[in-house]
């Protein structure tokens, strides 16, 4: 009998990120919910990926999305970071909520802007609330390859939040997209990979990267805790 895989919301689902993470985590067998603030766009963006790959994927508001889901992720602009838990604060009480915001203060995106909490996903962790488990990912990834299957994306993952069996959990989704998790730590350690991004969107512009990543480098001899 085939595991049982959770179902996954992406809130922000019809942008390049979010819609990245869901093409591959359908690909991977993964039932997915598409969030967004209208539901006729999630809808179209979840029959694009439908009509591209099949597999058990579809649309529906933010608050639906995260009230179905068992684990949440959350893939919006900055800006919109905390109307958008403040929409589902609710609906994710007792879940895993996946935190990829990072925060950007436009024009000057490569230059590093920390909120008064010392990162967003520790924001996330302090407004949610103890009984969701906030984990911080995904910060470093390039959304431009995602969709291209057969692309190796080079970039691992740094992996942050309070509690290891959600931080497990989420390291999951990492390899089932074909990247590589690394436990990172508590949430007040989101901030480095939130820092980095603006340091990596320099390094594109100044050595026209398209998509620059990071690699952690040496040989584990333990068990990942």
């Amino acid at each position: 009998m085939a595991e049982e895989r959770p179902t996954i919301a992406v809130l922000g689902g019809t942008g390049d990120l979010g819609s990245g993470l869901a093409y591959r985590w359908v690909s991977a067998g993964y039932p997915v919910i598409l969030g967004s603030r209208s539901e006729e766009r999630a809808e179209a963006a979840a029959a694009e990926i439908r009509s591209a790959i099949g597999g058990n994927i579809s649309g529906r508001g933010n608050k639906a999305a995260a009230a179905t889901a068992d684990i949440v992720v959350l893939t919006v602009p900055y800006a919109n970071q905390r109307p958008s838990l403040e929409e589902v604060k609710g609906e994710v009480q007792g879940k895993i909520l996946v935190d990829v915001t990072v925060p950007l203060s436009p024009p000057k995106v490569a230059r590093v802007n920390l909120p008064p909490e010392g990162s967003a996903g520790k924001a996330a962790q302090l407004f949610l609330g103890e009984d969701v488990r906030v984990v911080s990912a995904f910060q470093n990834v390039a959304a431009a390859h995602l969709r291209d299957l057969q692309h190796v994306i080079d970039c691992d993952v740094l992996v942050s939040g309070d509690d290891p069996a959600a931080r497990e959990a989420v390291i999951e989704l990492v390899e089932a997209a074909n990247m590589h998790g690394w436990h990172a730590g508590p949430i007040d350690n989101a901030v480095v990979a939130e820092a980095l991004t603006s340091v990596l969107i320099h390094m594109n512009r100044r050595y026209k990267i398209a998509g620059a990543g990071i690699r952690v480098t040496g040989d584990s001899k333990a068990e990942s805790k």
